[in-house]
């Protein structure tokens, strides 16, 4: 592994919901996450379990260009879990 993640913001509380998206292929696990958060009311935080590689390379960018916020990004048994505030509309 070139460099390891480490977590952007330190996160209190439970998020609202949870993805685990473990096993799905791009950019099957982008569609999931875009869906779900498009279903959660403003501002609610969403975690995000996803495989090493191009999915947690493609999926917080993705995100990220879609206007939500990423808060942190950890390893987590071989995985990442990576927990995202919902945006607010304008």
């Amino acid at each position: 592994m070139a460099g390891t993640r480490k977590g952007k913001t330190a996160v209190t509380g439970q998020p609202d919901a949870e993805l685990d998206l473990r096993g799905v292929i791009c950019p099957y696990n982008f569609v999931k996450t875009k869906l779900k958060l498009e279903a959660m009311e403003q501002g609610q935080i969403l975690s995000v379990l996803l495989d090493d590689g191009d999915p947690i390379r493609n999926v917080p960018r993705s995100v990220s260009n879609e206007g939500h916020t990423i808060l942190s990004e950890d390893r987590v048994d071989g995985s990442y879990r990576v927990v995202i505030r919902r945006r607010k509309e304008e």
